[in-house]
């Protein structure tokens, strides 16, 4: 027994020293979207014309930190990709965005419509807990950044326009300083960002004909108080979204990351999905630390790309009870032949054409196999999403985004209850 303890502490100083070797490692010099070559001036960029730019080296690592914190896409942050200049001349910088860890800017174009602007490097401080800072651990949370795929949304949209999904047409563009950026150009001057279009707003920029506007979870849970049976989700629609994210693996879907575009059916108001933010497609994640942080049992909500999907669970939000719970098992199994139907072979490997050769060469057919493999096994994977739902309780509280919204028992529950 004193053998066995004495062996156990040995392997648990190996780990801790190990760890924290590994969290020591990083560049000797940080740079942020690094324009190449880097003596190109700001000052004669034009609106339109194009870069090559890395969006950075914050993950760079040697084998110890590989193995203990994981390869994930670190060669996807230093990949050089070809970019397009956006000056903001010609738009409206309506206010800040973002999350905990995407810093962005919202935008105004001359028709109206609302844009983003969402950096592609990601700041997680916010997500640091404090027992992480007091152990010196703070670098396990920045690094694990390195698991999203900096240009995975560009990848997804592709894809979601063989699926018959919307998306909100994610570009990568640098924006370098200027004067249209006025208070704002320290900040977010000289950066890459994917430009796309906001989930709300007054303008159709969408394919939908009769849209009176685009709007997020509780100005819709405010328009059903008002229209009440006049207003339905498209069911359909939402379903093939949310198994089209259990295909790219897209753990991270709640409500403040939907919106909604609205559209007049005669007498009635449909309100069909707009799913934004895909930071976290085909998130992947190995190394020793993140293996064991990414467990099932211990973070069940983190869902590492891999050919299997090992935890349909963890992808079961509060989203989907409010809205989906009670559709019957047959939407689910339809809509999940129709996105194999439509994402053949042929469908998958054109939509990576979206990318930068760069990124197809470093990543291109493991993402491509692996969404293959996932796409065989949909029908399964649908029956058991739809199962979990349902094995869940009606919400007793609002949903994330909505605590605001002054909402009548019922449709605290669920949107459509039945």
């Amino acid at each position: 027994m004193k053998k066995f303890l004495l062996a156990l502490l040995i392997l648990l100083l190996v780990f801790l020293g190990l760890t924290y070797w590994s969290i020591s490692i990083g560049p000797s010099e940080l740079f942020i979207s690094k324009v190449i070559p880097s003596e190109i001036s700001s000052g004669r960029f034009q609106d339109g014309d194009r870069v090559t730019a890395v969006a950075t080296n914050r993950y760079e690592a040697n084998a110890i930190k590989r193995f203990m914190q994981g390869d994930n896409y670190r060669e996807a942050w230093e990949a050089p990709v070809q970019a397009e200049i956006f000056l903001l001349d010609s738009f409206t910088i309506q206010e800040e965005g973002g999350g905990n860890q995407t810093k962005s800017l919202k935008i105004v174009g001359k028709d109206g419509a609302l844009y983003s602007l969402r950096s592609i490097n990601k700041d997680p401080s916010p997500l640091i807990p404090e027992v992480a800072k007091t152990l010196g651990l703070e670098n396990i949370v920045v690094d694990g950044i390195s698991a999203q795929h900096p240009y995975g949304a560009v990848l997804a949209a592709a894809l979601a326009d063989a699926a018959g999904i919307l998306h909100t047409h994610p570009k990568i563009v640098f924006v370098p300083r200027h004067d249209a950026m006025g208070k704002y150009s320290k900040k977010y001057g000289n950066r890459l960002f994917l430009r796309e279009y906001e989930t709300e707003g007054k303008v159709n920029w969408t394919s939908y004909n009769n849209v009176d506007k685009i709007v997020e979870t509780d100005e819709l849970q405010e328009m059903k108080i008002n229209l009440k049976e006049a207003l339905h989700i498209d069911h359909q629609k939402l379903v093939r979204a949310r198994l089209f994210d259990l295909l790219i693996g897209d753990w991270d879907r709640h409500t403040k990351q939907w919106g909604w575009v609205i559209q007049q059916r005669g007498q009635n108001k449909v309100a069909i999905p707009l799913p934004g933010d895909r930071d976290n497609a085909f998130f992947r994640i190995n190394g020793v630390i993140p293996t064991i942080l990414t467990n099932h049992l211990v973070q069940p909500m983190v869902r590492p790309f891999e050919k299997d999907i090992d935890h349909i669970p963890g992808f079961v939000y509060p989203f989907d009870v409010y809205f989906l719970k009670d559709v019957p098992r047959q939407i689910f199994i339809e809509e999940a032949q129709y996105l194999q139907q439509h994402l053949t072979d042929t469908e998958i490997n054109k939509a990576l054409e979206a990318w930068p050769q760069s990124l197809v060469q470093l990543n291109g057919n493991e993402i491509a196999s692996k969404l293959k493999h996932r796409r065989d096994k949909l029908q399964e994977y649908a029956i058991e999403f739809h199962e979990e739902i349902n094995k869940k309780e009606p919400l007793s509280g609002p949903l994330k985004g909505s605590e605001d919204v002054e909402l009548p028992a019922n449709l605290q529950k669920c949107f459509e209850c039945r």
